[in-house]
């Protein structure tokens, strides 16, 4: 079973990688932050695909960590949008 994980996460990884080639190329504002959310939400997958197949449940609380991260990332963004606008 440890196994399916690493692969799910190298997975994860790939599309990580496609999200940063948004990122430098998006065309708009909006798609850069999208793929950025696209990067956040991946790196928890990985996260908690490793602390599942390494046996380190401390990698979960870093998952959780940047969630809250990405939820505070978001809101900024929007507000920041918002204020421009």
């Amino acid at each position: 079973m440890p196994a399916v994980f690493l692969a799910l996460a190298l997975l994860l990884l790939v599309t990580m990688t496609a999200g940063l080639l948004r990122i430098v190329i998006g065309p708009s504002p909006a798609d850069r932050m999208m793929a950025a959310q696209l990067l956040g939400t991946s790196g928890i997958g990985v996260l908690v695909l490793l602390a599942s197949a390494l046996e380190m449940p401390a990698l979960i609380d870093v998952g959780l960590i940047f969630a809250l991260l990405a939820a505070v990332s978001v809101t900024a963004f929007t507000r920041r949008r918002i204020d421009q606008d």
